[in-house]
């Protein structure tokens, strides 16, 4: 009953928003979470970094979502002509690969989140919970003993955190805060050995977003797109040696909610939205910072926005997202592996439990997905699954 009266919550938010209503009265009609008494703090003074309740913005950057509400199931998304034609390249994997489960998130379903690799544990950072709240917990999944654990929680609650690990340390390079996704270019830095956070130069300002897509090159994370009110082009890297910050090429267009990853020293965007779900594209670029420029690359075989995406083995696997006006949820299954040595797309076997606003990590050989979401905009889950190409 809490999940289903929690997706009609979501439901009613997406159309006040959809209204032009102030979407803060959809929350008041909802029951209170028992935890909201222990969540008003800041964990940065000082006290429990527990759960925020946050009200919502009337300036969210979801107004447009709630169209999708009224989207019609058999209509055809505006790139399905470029996405057939790139799934009419593909290949299919004769391996296909295969999914199974693992234990689930056990502190509670989390949607929205950062996912990175340290020290060869997933970890799963920020986001927001059943209840929609946003949360500033890091919880660590060793795929040796199938256990969890939690780390020291973040200075700020955040979600659509941009995160990256760069040696043996884990950066978060912006992110969103709140029901009203504000931007918030703070940096922080967390070191296993002393197991603590600490803080980094800012991104710069007028610059501040989450939503992007991060990943190291070297000693670099590159950070492109994201939302700053609205889907942005730009790109920028934060040198970790030097805690400075750099402006680079922007995007050929505005993306949020994309995927990266680096092979090579190039870095790639997969897909991605302009801030409406249903806005979302099939476009692949490449930037090779020794060129200083972005190039086109082959496109998606299925366009979306919210999936996540791995590197292993010099391939780049994306996998789930949100926007299928396909499926009553709203969610893809779809399994897909780029080889940039070819500039070419394979299609692997689905995922066990379509999902959105997650990440994936690959460690000792396998790619892992926990969390997210199984419906369209706000159905957080315990989900955790692993590919094995």
């Amino acid at each position: 009953m809490r999940r289903r009266a929690l997706i009609a919550l979501s439901v009613a938010l997406l159309a006040a928003c959809s209204d032009d209503k102030g979407p803060a009265s959809a929350l008041a009609d909802a029951d209170a979470d028992p935890q909201d008494a222990a969540s008003d703090a800041d964990p940065r003074d000082g006290a429990d970094p527990g759960l925020e309740d946050v009200a919502l913005d009337a300036d969210d950057p979801r107004d447009d979502v709630g169209e999708v509400a009224d989207v019609d199931p058999d209509a055809p998304q505006e790139s399905d002509d470029a996405a057939m034609d790139a799934a009419e390249d593909a290949e299919v994997d004769p391996g296909l690969g295969s999914w199974a489960s693992a234990a689930p998130i056990a502190v509670g379903p989390r949607q929205e989140v950062a996912v990175v690799a340290l020290q060869g544990e997933v970890l799963v950072i920020g986001g927001f919970n059943e209840a929609l709240q946003v949360v500033p917990t890091v919880e660590a999944y060793d795929p040796a003993t199938d256990t969890w654990r939690s780390l020291p929680p973040m200075p700020a609650r955040m979600h659509h955190a941009n995160a990256a690990v760069v040696g043996d340390r884990l950066y978060v390079v912006g992110f969103l805060t709140g029901l009203g996704f504000v931007p918030d270019g703070r940096v922080f830095v967390y070191d296993p050995e002393e197991d603590e956070w600490s803080e980094g130069a800012s991104m710069p300002t007028g610059t501040e977003r989450g939503a992007s897509g991060a990943a190291a090159i070297g000693s670099k994370i590159y950070v492109a797109g994201g939302l700053r009110g609205n889907a942005v082009v730009d790109f920028s890297a934060y040198d970790t040696g030097a805690d400075s910050w750099e402006a680079l090429a922007p995007l050929p267009v505005p993306l949020d909610h994309l995927v990266v990853g680096a092979v090579d020293g190039v870095f790639y965007t997969f897909g991605g939205r302009d801030r409406n779900i249903n806005s979302h594209t099939d476009a692949v670029f490449a930037f090779d910072p020794e060129q200083g420029a972005w190039s086109p690359r082959a496109p998606m075989p299925t366009s979306r926005g919210g999936h996540a995406a791995a590197v292993l083995d010099g391939r780049i696997y994306v996998f789930g997202g949100e926007g299928n006006v396909g499926h009553p949820s709203g969610v893809f299954d779809s399994s897909e592996v780029y080889d940039p040595a070819a500039d070419r797309w394979a299609i692997l076997a689905p995922m066990l439990t379509r999902r959105h606003g997650t990440g994936a990590v690959a460690v000792g050989g396998r790619i892992f997905v926990p969390g997210g979401a199984d419906v369209q905009a706000f159905a957080a889950v315990t989900t955790v699954e692993f590919f094995t190409p």
